[in-house]
C-alpha cells in the first residue's frame, strides 16, 4: 500500500483512516491474501507507538531484518527491545508462527505419517528451517504410523557424542512407540546427509532394534526441500 501524503503528513493512526485504507477492514472485506506482509503485521500489533502507525512500525521491522520471514525468527532479546515490539507483542508473533505449524501437526496425528510425505515436510521445515543451530529431533508413531509425538531431543552438530541411544531408547519406550523418523536440520541450508549423520542413523537404529521400535526414516531439512535416508536407500 503506498505512503499518501496526507497519512505521511499529518500521522494519523489507523483507526481515523480511511476505511478502505485499513488493514483490519481490508481483510475482512477481501481475504487476507491481498494484504501486504507488513499490512499483516500490523494487524497482529495492533498499534504504533506515539505518532507512528502500527503500519508504519510493521514496515520499519520488515525493513530492518531484511524480510518478514527474517524478523519472525529473529532473536527475542533483540526484537523485544526494538521501538514498537515488547515483549507482548513479542508473544503474539510467536503465537501465530505456532498456529501456523499446529494444523500440519493435526493432519500427522490423524493418519499415517508416510502417506502424506508433503505435510511431513512442511511441518518439519516450520519447526527447524529456521533455527541457528542443529537439533535433532524424533516423531514418534504408533501401530498406525501416526504421530504420537514430536520430541527435540538433542542440540549441535550430529555424532556419537552429542545424540545419546540410551535417551533416545528411554523415550520411545515412555512414548510406547513402534516406530521412529528421525529430522534434523543444517543451518548451512543444505540438505544433504552427511557420513556422520548416516552413522548416527546406524546407530540409534541398532539400540532401538533391541526394543522393537523400527526407523522409517531420517530427515535432514535443509532451505528449500528435506532429504530422506530411506528414499537414498542409507537405511
Amino acid at each position: 500500500m503506498r505512503n499518501t501524503p496526507w497519512r505521511r503528513e499529518t500521522g494519523m493512526a489507523i483507526r481515523d483512516w480511511p476505511e478502505t485504507e485499513r488493514p483490519r477492514e481490508k481483510l475482512l472485506a477481501c481475504g487476507p491474501a491481498g494484504l501486504s506482509d507488513a499490512e499483516l503485521l500490523a494487524i497482529l500489533l495492533r498499534s504504533g507507538r506515539r505518532g507512528v502507525s502500527a503500519l508504519d512500525v510493521a514496515r520499519e521491522l520488515i525493513s530492518q531484518f531484511g524480510s518478514l520471514r527474517g524478523l519472525l525468527t529473529a532473536d527475542q532479546r533483540e526484537l523485544c527491545t526494538l521501538p514498537g515490539v515488547g515483549p507482548t507483542r513479542y508473544a503474539s508473533l510467536q503465537a501465530a508462527l505456532e498456529l501456523a505449524k499446529r494444523p500440519f501437526q493435526e493432519l500427522l496425528q490423524s493418519g499415517p505419517v508416510l502417506d502424506a510425505p508433503d505435510t511431513l515436510h512442511e511441518y518439519l521445515r516450520l519447526r527447524l528451517r529456521d533455527l541457528k543451530h542443529e537439533q535433532f529431533c524424533c516423531l514418534w508413531l504408533d501401530s498406525q504410523h501416526r504421530l504420537l509425538a514430536f520430541d527435540e531431543l538433542f542440540r549441535g552438530t550430529l555424532d556419537r557424542a552429542s545424540v545419546h541411544p540410551r535417551e533416545v531408547v528411554k523415550v520411545a519406550l515412555a512414548r510406547n512407540a513402534r516406530s521412529v523418523i528421525f529430522a534434523h536440520n543444517h543451518p548451512s541450508g543444505l540438505a544433504e546427509p552427511s557420513t556422520s549423520d548416516q552413522q548416527v542413523t546406524q546407530w540409534l537404529k541398532q539400540a532401538l532394534a533391541l526394543i522393537e521400535v523400527d526407523v522409517l526414516d531420517h530427515l535432514v531439512v535443509g532451505e528449500g526441500r528435506c532429504a530422506s535416508m530411506a528414499q537414498r536407500g542409507m537405511l
